[in-house]
């Protein structure tokens, strides 16, 4: 996984108020917390926590922080972003340690090629699994190469990374195969659903009168 060294400052200035000052100065605003330690509000180089959010495995990247002279280990374990800008508004983070396994949310990727005559439905784009601190998995490939209708893919059939442990349920479905429907399938349906309306119409013009 990718382990992204980051130079780190105190903050002092809380509320909306001191955030937007910490933006403003190209630094994000970010919460340290965990292994009993109370939080410490700090701040982040906006330009820097982009760079190691620009991975393969997203957010899950290590951050190696270095704070007042002294080095921590984090995760970002929430992220909030501008919904229109998309810069990064505020990060919370969580102390880990080298050994330490935690649980993590990965994406899921789908690769391969279904039957054609299969329409795919992905159910689930992230699963959760545990791992090392140091060693988190980037996105799971889910191989989908000819996958027929009527058939799925549950989380237990995944092949995990060594050192990956499965947190979510085994029976969780992540892609099933759906029959695609033939143009005279989808004729009639649309036929059904005019007689329908045409039907609702009376109905009501009947009720009405």
């Amino acid at each position: 996984m990718s382990e992204v060294r980051i130079a780190a400052e105190p903050r002092t200035e809380f509320g909306k108020g001191g955030a937007r000052r910490t933006r403003r100065a190209g630094k994000v605003p970010a919460v340290l917390y965990g292994h009993g330690q109370p939080p410490r509000h700090i701040a982040l180089p906006a330009h820097d926590l982009l760079h190691a959010f620009k991975t393969d495995a997203g957010t899950n990247v290590l951050l190696t922080l270095e704070i007042s002279g002294s080095t921590e280990l984090a995760l970002p374990k929430e992220v909030q972003r501008h919904p229109i800008r998309g810069s990064y508004e505020h990060v919370d983070l969580v102390l880990v340690n080298r050994g330490e396994r935690v649980t993590v949310e990965v994406a899921i990727t789908l690769v391969g090629d279904a039957h054609p005559d299969t329409l795919v439905d992905q159910q689930v784009t992230a699963l959760a699994v545990k791992a090392d601190a140091t060693a988190l998995p980037g996105p799971i490939e889910v191989d989908i190469t000819g996958l027929e209708p009527g058939h799925g893919i549950a989380a237990s059939q995944l092949e995990l990374p060594r050192g990956v442990e499965l947190e979510a349920d085994a029976e969780l479905v992540i892609v099933q195969g759906l029959a695609k429907k033939t143009a005279a399938q989808v004729e009639a349906d649309l036929g059904e659903t005019a007689e329908a309306a045409e039907g609702a119409e009376t109905a009501e013009a009947a009720a009405s009168a």
